[in-house]
């Protein structure tokens, strides 16, 4: 098969499109014909060492952990799913080595969902880690409707959905984003403020918080904890909140399925800022490193 793949640790300049074998499907695991990869920061931090300490790497390295595409085989104990489904999935393992950068990618069953109807292959590819980052980050918090949540850096890749995934969850939500997101915030349902020096004044004025999720890092959680109990505080930057508030998303099925039925019934959306074919993964990287997208970056293959 095709894939996108690293001989050692490296750039998106040593990024090469080359043949690799196909995947075997081990029990409990279905192999998924990729449509779109999702491309997320961690892609490009791994890949230049960035998790050497965290994770076990193996090379030649096929990037990406979000996937969309239809099952092509299934393996043993894998009745979940069957040749055909169209399925969506964060597909990271116990080690990084095969991922999603590739013409087919193997999946234990716990990692996927049924594709949402109505997103299409590339919006569902951008789904899985932001998505799930933000629903466990929410959860984690607590929050439950009627209560006001603080999100910072609400309009970005975690943050739109997480601002979405609370408005649903009949939550009040204050966004914090630079002027230019604001319109953007206040279409996904939230009251936006801007960040920066000043934000606690700004914050004040707003009303009490009940919780606070921090998909930034910087000074939000400290900025939080004027607002907020330690145990209602979230980040994925910050490892200060404590083991109970720092999230690193786990692969989780049921959590991909509970995103899947609410962008069905309407209540989340995926923006798509660019596709790129396959063997431009490197050009979506470094798209990615300029840190200025609004919405998702996929790749389609």
């Amino acid at each position: 098969m095709k894939a996108i793949a690293l001989r050692e640790y490296g750039s998106a300049d040593d990024l090469r499109l080359a043949d690799v074998p196909d995947p075997k499907v081990g029990p409990a695991e279905v192999l998924v014909r990729v449509k779109a990869a999702g491309v997320n920061p961690v892609d490009w931090k791994l890949a230049a060492g960035g998790l050497d300490a965290l994770m076990e790497v193996r090379f030649p390295l096929v990037p990406g952990w979000d996937v969309a595409g239809v099952v092509e085989q299934v393996g043993f104990d894998s009745g979940e799913f069957a040749v055909g489904d169209e399925v969506f999935g964060y597909v990271r393992k116990d080690w990084v080595q095969q991922g999603a950068y590739a013409e087919l990618v193997t999946a234990n069953v716990r990692m996927l969902a049924k594709k949402p109807r109505s997103l299409d292959f590339a919006q569902a590819a951008g789904v899985p880690l932001a998505g799930q980052t933000a629903y466990r980050s929410l959860k984690r918090v607590g929050i439950k409707a009627g209560e006001t949540v603080l999100i910072h850096a609400a309009a970005g890749g975690v943050g739109s959905f997480g601002t979405q995934i609370a408005v649903a969850l009949g939550a009040r939500v204050i966004g914090t984003a630079s002027e230019r997101n604001h319109d953007y915030l206040r279409e996904l349902g939230a009251e936006p403020v801007t960040y920066g020096e000043g934000l606690a004044d700004r914050l004040r004025e707003l009303g009490p918080i009940d919780a606070a999720v921090d998909f930034v890092g910087g000074d939000a959680v400290e900025v939080s904890r004027e607002f907020v109990s330690p145990d209602r505080i979230a980040s994925i930057a910050n490892p200060a909140v404590g083991a109970h508030g720092y999230v690193w998303v786990r692969p989780d099925g049921a959590e991909l399925a509970e995103l899947a039925r609410l962008a069905d019934e309407g209540k989340l959306t995926v923006h798509v800022d660019r596709t790129f074919p396959l063997a431009e993964a490197a050009e979506a990287w470094r798209l990615s490193q300029q840190g200025r997208t609004r919405g998702k970056i996929v790749l389609t293959v």
